[in-house]
C-alpha cells in the first residue's frame, strides 16, 4: 500500500513536470509538497543520557481539488522503523472535503482532530522542537490513553465552517465538530463506540482567537487483563472525556499562544507499538489513575521582522493530575529563516521531572528544517 502511494505520487510529479503531456482536467491543479527536519538533540537526563542527530521527520504529500468545490490531500510520512506503529511509514492524512460553503464543510477520511489550536499545525510552524505535552498527550499523538503514534489524527467525518462577518468582510466565530473510531490513525473501530470531538472560537480582532474544546469517547483493546486476581478476556473499554481552553494572538510578527487541557478517564499500562506483539492485546490498566491535566504558554518575539525571532515556552503536564508525577519545561531559543523554505532553530531547555529520582536536567535542541 504504502508502495502504491509512492509510486503515484512520483508519477504525478513527473507528469505535472512534463509540460507537453496533457493532464485531465481533474489533475491539472495537483500540486506535490512535503517537508523534513533534521535534528540534534542532548539531554543530560541521569540513566538516559543521550547525544545524537537524528531524522526527526520526513513528509510528503499530493493535494489538489475536483469539479472546484472539493479539496484532497494524501500525505505520508517515510521516516522511521518499518517494524513499529511509533514511527513506522505511514499514511497520515487521506481524506477529502466539499468546500462550496465557507460556513458549512465537510470533511471524510483520515485528518487531524479538531481539538485544540496547536494540534493542527504544521511542525515547522508551531515553533517549537515539539508540541506542549498536553497536546501530544490528549490531542491524539502518543495519547495518555495507550494509543499508538497517530500523529493528533483519526478516522472520521466532520463538520465545520465560518461565520458571522464584521464590516469589514471578516469572520467572527468558527465552529468545528466531528465523529471518529476513537482508535487512531490507520485502524479500525474496536468498540464500536465512536468518539464525538469538537470545538468552537471567536475571532474579535484580526489575528486572535479565543476558543473551547470538548472530546467524549473511548479507547478500546481486545485482550486480557487481571482485576481482584481474576483473568479477563475480550474487549475492554475506557472512557475519554477531555475539555481545553485555548488563546492565541499574532500580530506584527509576535505569537502569543497557551492552551489548557483537562482528561477524565483511564489509561492501558502499555502503550500500543506494534499490532503483532503482546501490547495490542495488553489491556492492564496504568497506575496513573483517570485523570491528567497540562498548560503550556509560550512567545515568540521578532529580531528581524519574517527573518529571525527569540521565543520562549513554559509547558506543564501532569500525567496522574497530581504534582508528585508533574514534568514542567522551561525553553528559551532562536530561530532563523534564510527563506520562507529553509530555517535553522535552536533550543535550551531546562526540565523538571518529579516522576524521577533526580528530578532536574537539561536538554539542547537543533533543527533544520526546508520544505518544497
Amino acid at each position: 500500500m504504502r508502495k502504491g502511494f509512492i509510486t503515484l505520487i512520483l508519477a504525478i510529479a513527473t507528469l505535472n513536470a512534463n509540460a507537453q503531456i496533457k493532464l485531465p482536467a481533474w489533475l491539472s491543479n495537483v500540486k506535490l509538497s512535503g517537508y523534513a527536519q533534521t535534528q540534534y538533540q542532548y539531554t543530560s537526563q541521569e540513566g538516559a543520557k543521550a547525544n545524537s542527530f537524528n531524522l526527526r521527520i520526513i513528509r510528503m504529500s499530493l493535494d489538489g481539488r475536483i469539479a472546484d468545490d472539493f479539496y484532497w490531500k494524501i500525505q505520508l510520512q517515510m521516516n522511521g522503523n518499518t517494524s513499529t506503529l511509533t514511527s513506522a511509514p505511514k499514511v497520515v492524512d487521506l481524506f477529502t472535503e466539499w468546500q462550496k460553503f465557507d460556513f458549512f464543510k465537510v470533511k471524510i477520511g483520515q485528518f487531524k482532530n479538531p481539538f485544540t489550536f496547536e494540534n493542527p499545525m504544521n511542525p515547522i510552524d508551531q515553533g517549537f522542537m515539539g508540541y506542549g505535552q498536553n497536546v501530544q498527550k490528549l490531542a491524539g499523538f502518543t495519547d495518555r490513553a495507550g494509543g499508538h503514534s497517530s500523529n493528533g489524527r483519526d478516522i472520521g467525518l466532520q463538520f465545520q465552517g465560518d461565520f458571522l462577518k464584521n464590516a469589514n468582510g471578516r469572520n467572527l466565530l468558527h465552529y468545528q465538530i466531528g465523529i471518529f473510531n476513537g482508535q487512531g490513525i490507520n485502524v479500525k473501530d474496536i468498540d464500536q463506540q465512536k468518539n464525538i470531538i469538537g470545538g468552537i472560537w471567536a475571532m474579535p480582532v484580526k489575528g486572535m482567537r479565543i476558543g473551547a474544546f470538548g472530546w467524549t469517547g473511548s479507547y478500546a483493546r481486545k485482550g486480557t487483563w487481571t482485576e481482584d486476581n481474576v483473568t479477563f478476556n475480550g474487549v475492554r473499554k475506557l472512557a475519554q472525556n477531555r475539555y481545553a481552553f485555548s488563546a492565541e494572538y499574532l500580530v506584527d510578527d509576535w505569537t502569543f499562544r497557551s492552551e489548557y487541557i483537562h482528561s477524565t478517564g483511564y489509561a492501558f499500562a502499555k502503550t500500543l507499538t506494534n499490532t503483532n506483539d503482546a501490547t495490542a492485546s495488553d489491556c492492564n490498566l496504568s497506575s496513573n489513575g483517570n485523570k491528567a491535566q497540562g498548560v503550556y504558554a509560550l512567545v515568540i518575539a521578532p529580531i528581524v521582522k519574517q527573518k529571525c525571532h527569540i521565543k520562549a515556552r513554559y509547558d506543564m503536564y501532569q500525567p496522574n493530575g497530581e504534582i508528585n508525577k508533574m514534568k514542567s519545561q522551561y525553553e528559551l531559543g532562536m530561530d532563523y529563516e534564510f527563506t520562507r523554505n529553509l530555517e535553522i532553530s535552536g533550543e535550551f531547555a531546562h526540565i523538571n521531572d518529579r516522576s524521577l529520582v533526580k528530578h532536574n536536567y537539561n536538554m539542547i535542541d537543533i533543527e533544520v528544517s526546508f520544505r518544497f
